[in-house]
């Protein structure tokens, strides 16, 4: 079975796009949520044996849909659970100062 733990939408300590019925916010929230997406995988590259992916999953709210993102595994597949709860340990605080 494929289980899910969400992420969030950035890093811990960081700033992140709010729910706001009188914005159009859900384009900028995705786009961060993309790039939220492209740090994980690049901090916590899936090996090839392993059914772990990252996903951007939206969530119904009160005041409108968020997004988060979310790491997908098989339950069933010891590696992967152990990559998951990794990756979920292991969240940056902060995004990178390149």
């Amino acid at each position: 079975m494929i289980e899910t733990l969400e992420l969030g939408s950035v890093p811990s300590n960081e700033e992140c796009i709010q729910v706001n019925p009188k914005t159009d916010y859900l384009p900028a929230m995705r786009a961060e949520c993309k790039r939220y997406k492209e740090l994980l995988e690049k901090l916590f590259p899936v090996p090839k044996d392993v059914r772990a992916w990252f996903v951007i999953k939206s969530n119904p709210h009160d005041f409108g849909t968020y997004l988060e993102v979310a790491v997908k595994y098989d339950e069933n597949d010891d590696a992967a659970c152990v990559y998951a709860y990794n990756v979920e340990d292991n969240l940056p605080a902060n995004w990178p100062t390149e």
